[in-house]
C-alpha cells in the first residue's frame, strides 16, 4: 500500500505569510520556512511583528481568504487523488488554512492551531506534535504504508528523508545546496512524472 504526503504552501497554495507581507508592507513577514530552518524562531519572530503592528487574526484572515491555488495546483492535486491517497502535512494553522481547503476540493490536512484572545490578538501557537511531518511519516510507515513525500522547504526535509521515497518540489537554491542528493521537480508535469515513477516502484 502506498500513500503520499505533501507540503501545502509553495506546493499547492501561495505562501500565506508572504501574501500578508505584500498586503501590509511589513517586509519581516516575508520570512518563511524556506528562509529560516528553526520553526520556533520563525514563529516567535512573526508573533512579535504582529504585536508590534497591532495586527489581529481578522486582519490576516482577510488577506488569506483572497488567495487562490497556484496555477495548475487543483488539477495536479485532483490527478494525484485519482492515483493514490494523499495527506497534506503543513506547519500552517487551522485558522488560516481551513477556509482555503474548499478551493483545493477538501484534501485531508494535518496542521496546527493558534491561541487567540478575545480581542483577536494571536498570543501563541500550538503544535499538534513536535516535528509533525516526520512523525506522521514514521506513523504511516508503522501502519505498513510505503510513503512518498514531497515539499519545498527546510521543514519538509525530515519527512522527505524519513519517507520510503522523497523529493523536493520547486525549492529555493539554498535547499538544493544543503541537500544536493535529494531529487527535485520544478513544475506539476515533472511532479506527475516523479509520482508515476514512484508509484510503479515495488
Amino acid at each position: 500500500m502506498k500513500i503520499l504526503v505533501a507540503d501545502l504552501e509553495g506546493v499547492f497554495l501561495p505562501e500565506m505569510w508572504v501574501s500578508v507581507a505584500e498586503k501590509t508592507g511589513i517586509e519581516e513577514l516575508r520570512l518563511t520556512t524556506r528562509d529560516i530552518k528553526d520553526y520556533d524562531v520563525l514563529m516567535t519572530k512573526r508573533l512579535a511583528v504582529l504585536k508590534e503592528h497591532n495586527l489581529k487574526i481578522q486582519d490576516l484572515q482577510k488577506v488569506i481568504a483572497t488567495l487562490e491555488p497556484l496555477d495548475g495546483a487543483v488539477e495536479a492535486l485532483n490527478w494525484i487523488r485519482q492515483e493514490a491517497q494523499i495527506i497534506i502535512l503543513s506547519d500552517t494553522f487551522e485558522e488560516f488554512a481551513n477556509p482555503l481547503m474548499v478551493k483545493l476540493n477538501f484534501p485531508t490536512l494535518f496542521c496546527h492551531n493558534l491561541t487567540i484572545d478575545g480581542q483577536g490578538n494571536i498570543t501563541g501557537y500550538n503544535l499538534r506534535i513536535n516535528n509533525q511531518k516526520t512523525e506522521a511519516v514514521k506513523a504511516l510507515k508503522g501502519l505498513n504504508y510505503h510513503v512518498i513525500a514531497f515539499g519545498d522547504s527546510y521543514n519538509d526535509v525530515g519527512m522527505i528523508q524519513e519517507a520510503n521515497q522523497g523529493f523536493f518540489f520547486n525549492p529555493p537554491d539554498s535547499i538544493l545546496v544543503d541537500f544536493p542528493k535529494v531529487p527535485v521537480t520544478r513544475n506539476y508535469q515533472e511532479l506527475k512524472t516523479m509520482i508515476s515513477t514512484a508509484l510503479m516502484v515495488a
